[in-house]
């Protein structure tokens, strides 16, 4: 399990004098890309040895003052800034003036999947959300999910977030900076290491400026990887995450324990708690089905591996995604979870306070 990265504490950090200094700030919910943002700055800082990169969480800084204060002192300084998943009124106040300090000072201000007062600081080039959405940008819009029909839009909003860098990438003019901004929003939601390092060097590449701008001349790069939306992953499998359940260990006419992970902890290798509960399942002779989704709506995976012909292929679910079975902290639906949980008809435990269904 990658280690726990404090709050204050820097990645990489420049040790060629010569090079253009920049600093990358990542201010998000939790810390379960600091592994992740850790290991991609070792290759990043191959080529680009002048850049600090340092990760916030809102889990840490809403208990300690001096971890918001670090997390503050670093968004004063930052040339780069990358805000995302922030959506909790306590995560957003204590950061919200500091960013919006910063946001006509630094380099560029990605910010994403998070309350509209913080995705309103992007500023990207000539891209500014912080005025009327016209245009081009007018495709923001379409991305938006809607409580209540989580399950519709999903597919259809990840489909359109693919293709809108491809039709956008022979438009001139805002329309660039925009394909910069969902190519952004690619690389986090697909939060690997390579992916991770791509969004690093893409803001890099794209928006160094000052005595920085000779960072722009290092080569883009890949295109973000793709990864199944929907999915396994055990830590015994080649590659940890496969399309098909029959790559799952054998279950050998085992109980069956449908487990539901989050994806962006599995593609971030950050496993290590599931992995421990896995291992305790099957050591108490049960075979395991980890199964993830994007996105909240896990509806799509329990329909996908915890059904067979129709009929129940589990004997119990267990959630270990901290949140509800449909919805997260932005949107709830208690009635779809309900009716799907009723069509399962199994045990379900939900390993976090279960608030929004039995």
């Amino acid at each position: 399990m990658p280690k726990r990265i404090t709050p204050a504490k820097h990645l990489f950090s420049d040790t060629g004098p010569a090079a253009a200094k920049l600093r990358l700030v990542i201010v998000t919910m939790d810390n379960h890309l600091a592994g992740t943002a850790e290991r991609a700055g070792g290759v990043v800082r191959q080529s680009i040895p002048g850049l600090t990169l340092s990760v916030h969480s809102a889990a840490e800084w809403t208990g300690s003052p001096p971890a918001l204060q670090a997390c503050i002192a670093d968004i004063e300084s930052a040339d780069i800034v990358v805000a995302a998943m922030l959506f909790m009124e306590d995560h957003i106040a204590p950061v919200l003036p500091a960013l919006r300090a910063r946001r006509d000072h630094c380099d560029a201000m990605l910010a994403c999947l998070s309350a509209p007062e913080v995705v309103r600081l992007t500023r990207l080039g000539r891209l500014d959300m912080s005025g009327e959405m016209t245009g081009a940008m007018a495709l923001l819009k379409k991305l938006r999910g809607k409580p209540g029909n989580a399950a519709g839009n999903g597919k259809r909003q990840l489909r359109m977030l693919r293709h809108l860098p491809k039709i956008l990438r022979y438009i001139p003019g805002t329309a660039q900076d925009l394909r910069a901004y969902f190519l952004g929003l690619q690389y986090w939601l697909a939060g690997s290491e390579d992916n991770i390092s791509g969004l690093i060097r893409l803001l890099v590449t794209r928006y160094a400026d000052g005595p920085r701008a000779a960072l722009r001349a290092l080569p883009p790069p890949p295109p973000p990887i793709e990864y199944p939306d929907v999915g396994v992953y055990h830590p015994r499998l080649r590659g940890r995450i496969s399309g098909t359940a029959a790559d799952l260990p054998a279950a050998d006419g085992k109980p069956r324990v449908g487990v539901l992970l989050m994806r962006s902890y599995v593609l971030a290798g950050n496993t290590g708690h599931y992995d421990g509960v896995l291992e305790a399942l099957e050591a108490r002779g049960m075979a395991v089905v980890p199964a993830f989704a994007s996105g909240l709506d896990a509806r799509c995976a329990v329909d996908q591996y915890f059904f067979e012909n129709g009929k129940p292929a589990v004997d119990a679910v267990v959630s270990l995604t901290g949140f509800s079975l449909v919805g997260g902290p932005a949107y709830n639906d208690a009635k779809a979870a309900e009716a799907i949980l009723a069509r399962l008809d199994v045990p379900y435990v939900a390993a976090h306070p279960v608030e929004f269904q039995t």
